[in-house]
């Protein structure tokens, strides 16, 4: 079955349940089958659930080849607990299910869970709230306290000038001297910067629907983007916010083994295993996860670019958001993805579960210490453990720091310590720095362009065919008559009549001269 992927937006894992309960009910294979000396139609094995729904999510843009056919196994469990499916003697609300031949059927309704209203104090403190009344640009600090408009942060050519000339009459009394830069306009620039540059990786027209700007801490961008060590990892203040000296000892042990520096430890028999589960146990102890609950619904949202053709965005858009983090949850992240990485790939590490390798047991055992909503999401396993496998295999790109973000701000801060002011000798006015995003054009507009730029390429296609010169003749001519016969009418357009054709290959005209008949002599018979 063809998937389609969830578009971003407040609680898109319980979209992403009614997209997959609904393909489920729709495409799992139902039949007859005779169990106990009885035959009972229109249902299926677990087993064969398990097949069907493993296929599905392994070929979904949401999910992806990452998922195993345990965790497939762990969401028919769901199903059943949920009453998208039940036994075929109608018992559901357990999670009795296993990979069998057990029987189950759909029930006759079955219910899709109901998208919960958003908090008020999201609508009220929404992205566009952020965004209002840019044309007084100075006064970042009061920004989220005006009245708002209808727009998300696109700045147009038209209103740049605009902002350009009330920001010089605003400013004229000030236009000797710099202004002082409060700590407030400095936090408030990093908040803006931060949204506009998010905004324009995730390509889209508002932020409403992804991130709250009370979400963003300028505090915690700051620090995780200034305080770190020369390898990128976050540096703390407060020693106690790190993790205890015996977990790093232990997570330092495992990621460089077997040349671990501590000689001084046991080396019995399972003792890896043994070191690995005191590293498990500290994380699975944490009282919320290292991407906190907070943001489950914006990371959630950037799963939905993890596929081939957006992988680059992903990486930009995680690299931003992973700034958000507290500063001990950043560390701890970066620690925690760095040993993963290593054990993962590490060809001298003995193995550590009797059923599984070393990546999946890694991708099993911190998935839901990484990501995880407050409240129980029945998708939970799956979108953490999808993005955990990204995390192992781009942490060193992901948690760098983006040098761009603080060019960006040194900028913004520059021109507003500089006041936009009009310089008497020259009469030039210092130009604002501008941002240019993308604007969301209609499905009309969108189906012009494809059509038009579809035709140009191939028109394209068809000119360098014909003035290809390394081309044998004989070549040529089969690729134009296989164009002609797939785009007739872009061909006709190139090559209105024949004459114009024949005169790229200096033909003669097609039509062939009338042979001379020669008329046969008759021969007279020689019997009289």
């Amino acid at each position: 079955m063809e998937s389609r992927s969830v578009p971003p937006g407040p609680y898109r894992a319980t979209k992403l349940w009614n997209e997959v309960t609904t393909s489920f009910r729709a495409g799992m294979p139902l039949r007859k089958h005779r169990q106990h000396f009885k035959k009972y139609g229109n249902c299926f094995t677990a087993g064969e659930a398990v097949d069907w729904l493993y296929d599905l999510l392994r070929n979904n843009n949401n999910f992806g080849p990452e998922v195993t056919r345990q965790q497939t196994l762990q969401l028919l469990r769901k199903f059943l607990k949920n009453h998208v499916i039940e036994d075929i003697k109608g018992r559901w609300g357990s999670e009795n299910l296993d990979d069998n031949s057990q029987l189950f059927r759909f029930p006759a309704n079955s219910p899709l869970k109901t998208l919960p209203r958003r908090h008020p104090e999201l609508r009220k403190n929404s992205i566009e709230n952020f965004s209002k009344d840019k044309d007084s640009i100075f006064k970042l600090r009061n920004l989220s306290r005006r009245t708002p408009k209808k727009h998300g942060l696109y700045f147009s050519q038209e209103n740049t000038e605009k902002m350009n000339c009330e920001i010089v009459n605003e400013d004229q009394e000030n236009s000797f001297g710099n202004r002082e830069i409060s700590q407030e306009d400095v936090e408030e620039v990093w908040r803006y910067i931060f949204l506009s540059h998010l905004q324009t990786i995730l390509g889209v027209s508002s932020l409403e629907e992804v991130i709250n700007p009370e979400q963003v801490v300028p505090q915690y961008v700051m620090h995780n983007m200034t305080s770190t060590s020369k390898h990128g990892i976050v540096l703390l203040q407060d020693k106690s916010d790190d993790l205890p000296h015996w977990v790093l000892s232990a997570m330092k042990c495992l990621a460089n083994w077997p040349r671990s520096n501590d000689m001084n430890n046991p080396t019995y028999v399972g003792f890896e295993r043994d070191v690995f589960r005191t590293i498990a146990d500290y994380f699975l102890d944490l009282p919320e996860p290292l991407l906190t609950f907070e943001y489950y619904e914006l990371f959630v949202n950037i799963l939905g670019l993890l596929q081939p053709h957006l992988e680059r965005v992903a990486i930009d858009a995680l690299q931003l958001c992973c700034l958000l983090l507290p500063p001990p949850n950043r560390r701890k992240l970066q620690l925690l993805m760095r040993m993963i990485s290593r054990m993962s790939q590490n060809v001298d590490m003995p193995q550590l579960h009797d059923a599984m390798g070393t990546r999946s047991l890694m991708i099993h055992t911190f998935s839901r210490c990484v990501l995880c909503c407050a409240e129980e999401v029945d998708l939970d396993e799956l979108l953490a453990a999808r993005l955990v496998s990204f995390l192992m295999d781009h942490h060193q790109e992901i948690l760098q720091v983006p040098s761009y973000l603080q060019t960006a701000v040194e900028k913004h801060l520059d021109y507003l310590k500089k006041g936009h002011i009009k310089n008497p000798g020259e009469g030039l006015m210092v130009p604002l720095p501008t941002y240019s995003y993308c604007k969301q054009i209609s499905a009309q507009e969108f189906d012009e362009q494809k059509v038009s730029t579809s035709q140009a390429a191939l028109a394209e296609l068809l000119e360098n065919i014909i003035k290809n010169k390394s081309l044998p003749l004989k070549e040529k001519r089969k690729k134009l008559k296989q164009f002609q016969k797939e785009y007739p009418l872009i061909y006709q357009k190139r090559f209105p009549t024949t004459e114009s054709e024949a005169a790229l290959f200096g033909d003669k005209p097609t039509i062939k001269q009338p042979m001379l008949i020669l008329r046969k002599p008759k021969f007279r018979s020689l019997r009289y």
